[in-house]
């Protein structure tokens, strides 16, 4: 009997493995679900594989192509353009993060001549579309909602011109995202990349520990520096090749909130982010945590509410705290200058913790929306017992998206029953959805720590997500997506069980977005739970160009750095892999260990803790850690070879934007889903012998 039990368990195992393996390479779909993998193909709209409509859906489209009795080549063109709805990558089409449209983003040819290679825009389809559609009637179709008079009239005679008709429906993906181009999306794009790293070479700038780093908006070398305890620095960075130390006015602080901020652990100043027209309004944000015993100001309500199903007064007290005594708080700060000191304007959000960890804390201001991100974890407690993360009426577990701009009447206080002084911005995944917060962005993490838009494509969105028992992952963050805790941690199934409770109402949940990267614990240390992850930055400086796009990201106990890399770029499957580190023997603070030898030219660096990375306005990469802070250098400082270095070669050029065509896509997945049915099968066949002896 033990023994059939066995055998079920493993095949429940295996099932779950192949179904997330079948969930892997699943792009949002317009309505921001996932696609659909018929048995039978649709009969209107042709598409192989995975599709964004079910045959109800096609024969709808079907229906309303014969309505409008188009001929001649404007109907191959409208038949196109309606089943762009079905197209895997409709979200891409469509722009789901953006307001909600009826037309895709038709292309128009505004590549610049000096890319190496064609963009998905190097077709001009809204001229041709315009050229070959000109005079057909807009009724029944999708211009008509834009039409402004009921839809009876045509294309011509609405529009009037070209310029006007693809000013309004026209795009490139040199802009933002992917655009139609009357055929399906395709993302095999061919680019020439960077060659593998061979090393990474550091350099120590400067003692003492930080938490994080951010550019002046002024475009300076110089950045602001905060601590966990709650001082904000204003520092000079040296430039790169100078052998000198940044310099820290630690005498003049740009901010003290040591007296506001509670620090322990995993709480403290976690956050700053300074407003994108900082220059002019002279507007920056502080996340940090806080006592309310110990400051009365520090008061908020509780995340764990009836709302949630949870009552604070049947929680137990957390590393001698009771619950939602430390809160997380964003803080707005006005300063008309750089040495003077800021002021607090007004408080933006305030929430009770139920648990003394696992509360992210991070804030970022979006490149191309310029709204604000908040990072939050599930709160605390092993395997988020009450399931905060997948609880549509916390903000726990989540990913929030802030409009700070503009402050809420009490209107919209008492409709949204907002946590502070920000209103929802409009295009929010779940505005509409009563069941849902609307500040939700995305919902389903355990503990974000660190993450980053890249700069040369903004719409990547980038999270590391601390595990608990065996994985740490790495994230691409999209629009109302669902990233699985605690259903799943990593690649696989999260064993509830681990738990010491596990929520009343948990519901299972239907394609998650699986991790684009990740490392077991048993990677970097035998010992189970004994990881967690720091996500970093795509690596966009010419300092190493051996490293250019690649995406670092580390472990805060292992002192190892890893580098993720796109291949094909557009494609959203990563690899990655361990990247050796020395550091230079030059270094302006030595950073070698005593048991390494004085005639080496480089060595490991005994980094310590690995608490963050940072980035300056010259793209340079720095790791924050407990032993000091490290910027990334030449690699032949450190006889690291880069064919790139020499000069004659240059950096890849800027690729367009174009967001990911899948959060989960990756082929490496598939091949570790596989290894690890071939290790269960092992496993059973052994513990199988076991049991018959």
């Amino acid at each position: 009997m033990s023994s059939l039990c066995s055998v079920a368990v493993l095949l429940s195992c295996l099932v779950l493995l192949f179904l997330a393996k079948e969930s892997l390479s699943h792009p949002l779909c317009n309505d921001l679900t996932a696609p659909l993998t018929l048995k039978q193909p649709l009969s209107f709209c042709q598409f192989n594989g995975s599709v964004c409509c079910n045959s109800h859906e096609d024969l709808k489209l079907q229906k309303q192509f014969k309505a409008v009795n188009v001929s001649g080549s404007c109907s191959s063109h409208l038949k196109s353009l309606l089943c762009s709805k079905c197209d895997p990558f409709a979200a891409e089409l469509f722009r789901a993060e953006l307001e909600s449209r009826q037309v895709p983003v038709l292309c128009n040819s505004t590549v610049s001549s000096h890319k190496s290679t064609q963009s998905l825009a190097d077709i001009d389809f809204c001229t041709r579309f315009w050229s070959e559609c000109q005079n057909l009637s807009v009724t029944n179709t999708p211009f008509a909602s834009q039409s402004g008079d009921g839809g009876n009239s045509t294309i011509y005679e609405i529009w009037k011109s070209r310029n006007d008709f693809c000013k309004t429906f026209g795009g490139s993906s040199d802009e933002s995202s992917v655009c139609f181009n009357g055929q399906a999306v395709s993302f095999n794009i061919s680019k020439a990349t960077s060659p593998s790293p061979s090393g990474i070479c550091l350099e120590k700038l400067a003692n003492g520990s930080f938490l994080n780093m951010e550019p002046h908006p002024d475009g300076s070398n110089r950045v602001f520096l905060s601590d966990q305890a709650g001082m904000i620095y204003l520092a000079t960075v040296p430039s790169q090749g100078s052998r000198e130390v940044l310099t820290i006015d630690e005498t003049n602080l740009f901010l003290d909130l040591t007296e506001e901020v509670h620090f322990d652990a995993e709480l403290g100043l976690l956050g700053i982010a300074f407003h994108p027209d900082f220059l002019r309004n002279g507007r920056f944000f502080v996340s940090f945590n806080c006592d309310r015993v110990k400051w009365p100001e520090c008061s908020g309500k509780c995340a764990c509410n009836s709302d949630v199903d949870c009552d604070p007064s049947k929680l137990d007290s957390d590393d001698g705290a009771t619950p939602c005594q430390y809160h997380s708080v964003i803080s707005e700060f006005f300063t008309n200058g750089t040495y003077v000191k800021p002021v607090e304007v007004r408080r933006i959000l305030t929430m009770g913790l139920p648990f003394a960890s696992h509360h992210g804390g991070q804030i970022l201001f979006g490149p191309k929306d310029g709204y604000l991100y908040f990072m939050m974890g599930d709160g605390g407690s092993k395997g988020d017992p009450h399931n905060f993360a997948q609880n549509k009426r916390s903000l726990l577990g989540k990913i929030m998206r802030l409009d700070v701009n503009n402050v809420p009447d009490a209107k919209a206080m008492s409709q949204f029953q907002l946590w502070g002084n920000y209103t929802i911005p409009k295009d929010n995944p779940f505005t509409q959805d009563k069941n849902m917060l609307p500040e939700i962005w995305a919902m389903g993490v355990r503990n974000p720590w660190r993450c980053s838009f890249d700069s040369e494509r903004p719409s990547y969105f980038i999270c590391a997500d601390v595990g608990e028992d065996k994985y740490e992952e790495v994230d691409m963050i999209t629009k109302g997506g669902n990233y699985g805790w605690h259903y799943y941690e990593g690649p696989l199934p999260f064993n509830l069980s681990t738990s010491s409770k596990t929520s009343k109402n948990s519901t299972k949940i239907t394609n998650p977005i699986f991790p684009v990267m990740w490392y077991k614990h048993s990677d970097v240390n035998q010992k189970e739970g004994s990881a967690s992850i720091t996500g970093g930055y795509f690596y966009r400086s010419s300092t190493d160009p051996c490293l250019y796009g690649t995406y670092l990201f580390a472990d805060l106990y292992a002192g190892v750095i890893w580098g993720g890399a796109e291949t094909p770029l557009g494609s959203g499957n990563f690899t990655s892999s361990r990247i050796p580190l020395r550091c230079t023997s030059d270094s302006p603070i030595s950073c070698s260990s005593d048991t390494d030898s004085s005639s080496s030219s480089s060595s490991s660096p005994p980094l310590g803790f690995i608490f963050s990375f940072g980035q300056d306005n010259n793209k340079d990469i720095y790791l924050l850690a407990s032993s000091g802070l490290y910027r990334i250098v030449r690699p032949s400082r450190c006889n690291f070879h880069c064919s790139l270095e020499n000069g004659t070669s240059l950096v890849p050029s800027r690729q367009p934007d174009r967001s990911p065509p899948s959060p989960s896509s990756s082929q490496r997945l598939h091949n570790s889903v596989s290894t690890l049915v071939i290790n269960f099968l092992s496993w059973f066949f052994l513990l199988f012998v076991i049991q018959r002896k």
